[in-house]
């Protein structure tokens, strides 16, 4: 069997697709004799018929059928492909790497991404979601274009854009604690109880506690909707943000725990590059999108 061209493949997709040799020859912007001849060759090159010419219409053959799903699969990716060489001609990203960290408030931030990326259709996007130290040390190891978490703001090789302050509360179920249990409940008196934790995605980093009591016992979890119901079946106490725990606080489902002995805290929630690292036109737009989105989700947090 003699070699088939794509422009083969092409006409015969076209003729299938569009019903007849005159349409596909229109769609094509060819002429009517050549998508005809070009069919008949691939027929005579394959050694079997690929469309049934008796009928009003042509359609495909058994045969046909089958060959033309296999070569509609190579029509896409060479539609990709000629796709990738042209943004990689205008200087664009054909991806980005965006990791999530563990307490961003992922509804309204995966709405921004995606109305983002529904824009730039010829870049993909890479989500990632970590925990603890699992962003941070993900764009330290150049596996990340972007992160949106907690950061050390000292380190030189980084620029940052405040996202917003997300205030984190120590919460329990009605009656987990057992009585009689002081007012303001210090972390001493919380050392014979569970406490749920989140799980630090890192892999190398040396690992750092956030809130953790000494000598409890502790509950990972991978993410806060997890942890949240943990705490809400009282199998353990735990500090979430407060963004997602404001409507168990007031219907009473959950109740803070914070006092002086026990304040909780306020994390900065950023959005993080490297500076010493080349930033294409993608990435560089997404930065200024995120940017200018930040006080509606300044002001989205605040609501809630």
């Amino acid at each position: 069997m003699s070699e088939f061209t794509l422009h083969d493949l092409q006409c015969f997709d076209a003729v299938v697709r569009e019903g007849g040799f005159q349409a596909a020859a229109a769609s094509l912007h060819r002429s009517h004799p050549a998508v005809f001849a070009a069919v008949a060759k691939l027929e005579r090159q394959l050694g079997f018929a690929l469309l049934d010419r008796s009928g009003y219409r042509v359609r495909p053959t058994g045969a046909g059928q089958s060959f033309h799903e296999r070569a509609q699969a190579l029509l896409r990716e060479l539609t990709a492909l000629r796709a990738h060489a042209g943004q990689l001609a205008m200087g664009e990203e054909t991806e980005l790497r965006v990791v999530i960290g563990d307490f961003c408030p992922r509804p309204y931030v995966l709405g921004l991404l995606s109305r983002f990326f529904a824009s730039c259709p010829g870049t993909r996007l890479d989500l990632y979601f970590e925990a603890v130290a699992g962003p941070w040390e993900r764009l330290d190891d150049g596996e990340a274009d972007l992160i949106l978490h907690r950061v050390d703001k000292s380190d030189a090789r980084i620029e940052w854009v405040d996202l917003a302050k997300v205030p984190f509360v120590p919460v329990v179920a009605p009656g987990f604690l057992r009585e009689p249990m002081p007012r303001a409940v210090r972390p001493a008196h919380l050392r014979e109880y569970t406490q749920c934790v989140m799980r630090d995605t890192a892999r190398h980093t040396p690992p750092r506690d956030y809130f953790t009591i000494a000598g409890a016992r502790q509950c990972t979890v991978a993410d806060q909707l997890m942890k949240k119901e943990i705490i809400l079946q009282g199998m353990g106490w735990g500090h979430m943000p407060r963004f997602l725990i404001e409507e168990e606080l007031q219907d009473g489902r959950l109740r803070s725990i914070a006092n002086p002995h026990l304040p909780g805290s306020v994390e900065e929630l950023v959005m993080v590059r490297r500076t010493d690292r080349a930033q294409g036109p993608v990435s560089t737009r997404l930065w200024r999108y995120l940017q200018n989105a930040a006080p509606a989700l300044r002001r989205a947090l605040r609501k809630r």
